[in-house]
């Protein structure tokens, strides 16, 4: 069975050229193989991949919270080259939305988020409410392309019981915020088909199986799984045709208001994040976080690779009201490079001033459910 998996692996590489791998729940693979299963088909992957000279990431979905599925072989890992960051989902989730039922429940600080920032993980051995037991161990050192990072997902969208979008949840304001958070981190982003524009339409799960008793049995499956998050509703029939057609997408949405505000801020934020060394540039041991909890502000540091004195600050706001806090920043002259608040990302304001000077530190306002970046000025610039 392990042979079929592996060859089949293969078969999709070579024969049908796919650029990579996503495997699915590996925490739901029981395997007590002194060569893991996950190990020898990841070998098996990247030694076909080198023989093709070409370079096919395998990247793991798991909840592990376990740095062995991203650890080289050499140093008793599997040998993956990535996984999906769900910590900092559920943190920003949680942050945003206030939600607290099932796996919520272990978040909803800014500490968290900011722990998922610093490390990928949040959990690496504390206690777990949800689990009801430590959870977790310790991802120091791997590098930060090894997490893959998100707002939303087919599985946070698609097992939600309505299959309501973060459009749905939040308002416009923390869609940029979220957007942002997402997108200014040094891991790898990943958008969900329709979060670039605020698709309104619920991503739901659907079927068309033949078998009665799957059908029934996929129904029964779906109403029972939702019980631990108290979500409100009916869940909608899977088989139901009507399900499936409520999910499409209106792409026609980017180019009207407010979808083409939030649609243009993405552009911008891939923009800035290809183009400005210190986000480019994704050593962690380049960044400093830090959580104001009083004003509710999450401020992140990074500098460039070549040590520079080039840096940014970004300030994610979560009050609800305006914020006023003193920041400690290098001395000298700070530009603003973003400000969700603007009017031209749809903002009410008040806008960020063009420049700041900094004497070490420096006063400033940030509008509710916002994002500031600012950029350190050279001298002679």
């Amino acid at each position: 069975m392990r042979r079929y998996f592996v060859e089949s692996a293969l078969y999709w590489l070579t024969d049908c050229h796919v650029d990579g791998f996503r495997l699915d729940a590996i925490h739901a693979i029981l395997d007590m193989a002194a060569r893991p299963f996950l190990q020898e088909l990841t070998g098996a992957i990247h030694e076909r991949a080198e023989r093709l000279r070409r370079r096919v990431p395998v990247i793991a979905e798991s909840d592990l919270n376990d740095v062995r599925v991203i650890r080289p072989p050499d140093l008793g890992g599997y040998g993956l080259d990535a996984q999906w960051s769900d910590d900092l989902h559920h943190a920003l989730h949680a942050l945003l939305t206030g939600e607290r039922g099932g796996y919520y429940a272990d978040f909803g600080t800014l500490d968290h988020l900011a722990r998922a920032y610093t490390q990928g993980y949040v959990y690496t051995g504390q206690y777990s409410t949800h689990r009801r037991r430590r959870h977790g161990n310790s991802p120091r050192l791997r590098p930060a392309h090894q997490f893959v990072v998100c707002a939303q997902n087919h599985d946070q969208v698609g097992n939600r019981a309505q299959g309501d979008r973060l459009s749905a949840l939040v308002s416009f304001e923390e869609l940029k915020l979220a957007a942002c958070v997402v997108l200014l981190a040094p891991f790898v982003p990943l958008l969900f088909m329709g979060e670039e524009y605020g698709e309104p339409a619920p991503f739901q799960y659907f079927t068309s199986h033949s078998d009665p008793r799957l059908v029934e049995g996929v129904r029964k499956g779906r109403a029972a799984e939702f019980a631990a998050f108290r979500w409100q509703g009916e869940v909608p029939d899977p088989q139901d045709e009507a399900t499936y057609a409520r999910s499409r997408l209106r792409r026609e949405l980017r180019d009207q208001e407010p979808h083409r505000w939030l649609y243009e801020l993405h552009r911008e934020l891939l923009r800035l994040r290809r183009e400005t060394r210190a986000l480019a540039n994704p050593d962690l041991d380049q960044m400093d976080v830090r959580s104001y909890d009083r004003e509710q502000v999450l401020c992140v540091r990074r500098r460039s690779e070549d040590h520079d004195d080039h840096e940014v600050c970004a300030l994610f706001g979560f009050a609800r009201t305006e914020t006023t806090l003193t920041l400690p920043l290098a001395a000298g002259c700070w530009r603003s490079r973003l400000d969700t608040a603007a009017s031209r990302w749809g903002g009410r304001g008040p806008e960020a001033p063009p420049l700041l000077e900094s004497d070490g530190e420096v006063e400033l306002s940030l509008g509710p459910r916002a994002c500031r970046l600012l950029e350190r000025v050279a001298e002679g610039a």
